[in-house]
């Protein structure tokens, strides 16, 4: 029986990931966690008879009638109480990061689902996986193809690796096109069903730039040989190209409930009700190349990669605070990438020393966007 902490558990992986884990009976869950969602949560430890609870917003803690942990560090307490042999971090942006490394110190396998952790934190994280001995098992649909794709392959036989991108819901259009564009375009993600967050990182093509941080991070490689092209189908997630030319390709309906199982069930891989793809009628899959002229923010998030240090956090904080914004109707959609651009010009790189570093990073930046949309 493997016990599992699901850390965002109200959200979209989350819930998706009780319902894998309530079709395997080796499966057991133990611990949730959400931010604020109290309602979604005492439902959810109903439903899988999870003891330990946490809602990082205290607030919303204090009417429940039943034992929860909360406060800014309910997260690290919920995993030091629970004791889990994987927990999967499905938390929003970079508040999961320090819900990574305490999985990892203590020697516990993660399921990573908040790409943020290894875009602001990512020496710490890997230096912590390393010194434990914990795995991580990345839960995103790109990231989890690219480890099948890779299987045993010895990393001097790979060229490099291909993350795809469904291009979003403005594939196809001009820069001057994007101006006046609404919140209800934005989150009209045409083959996936996301959280808001992701949906409009989605559609700046910022989301394809974090991941692209994410793979030098898990894969080590370096970031000229990450490639990326927009597949519109999303059916082909990743692929690996080998120094022969061949080309290894991870396929399937968009379903994240299969990279969630990988990563819930690996070593094994357990029986899933996922769509497969049939052959009784003709589909087609398209590829071509990225506008990077077009979509500047996933040239950004490889600029802040290739500086390395603290860019990433930077560019991560910067884009949090600026999704939130449009989101909020304060801003225009061109503006979320001018004001990641601001930040990464104002906010100075230093070397990823420690926790406290990557936090004041993630502050200034979140500073700096607040003073230049005031």
């Amino acid at each position: 029986m493997k016990r599992i902490a699901i850390l965002g558990a109200t959200g979209s992986i989350g819930t998706q990931a009780l319902e894998v884990a309530a079709a395997h009976d080796d499966l057991e869950v133990v611990a949730l966690a959400a931010r604020s969602d109290a309602d979604g949560l005492v439902a959810a430890a109903r439903a899988t008879g999870a003891a330990f609870l946490a809602l990082e917003d205290a607030s919303a803690a204090e009417r429940l009638d039943v034992t929860v942990r909360s406060g800014p560090d309910a997260l690290v307490r919920l995993i030091e109480d629970a004791q889990p042999d994987l927990v999967l971090n499905a938390v929003v942006g970079a508040a999961g990061l320090e819900a990574s490394l305490a999985t990892l110190e203590r020697g516990i396998d993660l399921a990573l689902a908040n790409k943020e952790s290894l875009v602001a934190g990512g020496d710490l994280v890997l230096a912590a996986a390393r010194t434990s001995g914990a795995a991580i098992l990345p839960v995103d649909s790109e990231h989890s193809a690219l480890l099948q794709c890779l299987g045993d392959t010895p990393r001097d036989q790979l060229a490099s690796l291909v993350i795809t991108a469904s291009g979003g819901p403005f594939r196809g259009r001009t820069r001057d096109e994007l101006a006046g564009i609404t919140v209800e375009q934005a989150l009209a993600h045409p083959t996936w069903a996301m959280g808001a967050k992701i949906t409009i990182d989605s559609a700046t093509l910022m989301n394809k730039g974090l991941e692209v941080i994410e793979a030098h991070m898990l894969f080590g490689l370096p970031y000229d040989r990450i490639e990326v092209v927009v597949h519109p189908q999303s059916i082909v997630h990743g692929m690996a190209r080998l120094r022969d030319g061949a080309l290894i390709a991870h396929l399937g309906h968009p379903d994240m409930r299969v990279p969630i199982s990988y990563a819930l069930t690996y070593p094994r891989r357990e029986t899933l009700d996922a769509r497969p793809l049939a052959w009784d009628a003709p589909f087609s899959l398209d590829f071509e190349p990225v506008d990077l002229a077009t979509f500047g923010c996933l040239r950004l998030a490889m600029e802040a990669g290739e500086a390395g240090g603290t860019a990433p956090a930077v560019l991560n904080a910067a884009n949090e605070e600026a999704v939130a914004a449009f989101l909020a109707g304060r801003i225009g959609f061109p503006e979320i990438e001018a004001l990641v651009a601001d930040a990464l010009g104002h906010v100075a790189v230093e070397p990823l020393a420690s926790l406290d570093v990557v936090r004041a990073a993630d502050a200034a930046a979140r500073a700096r966007v607040a003073e230049a949309i005031a």
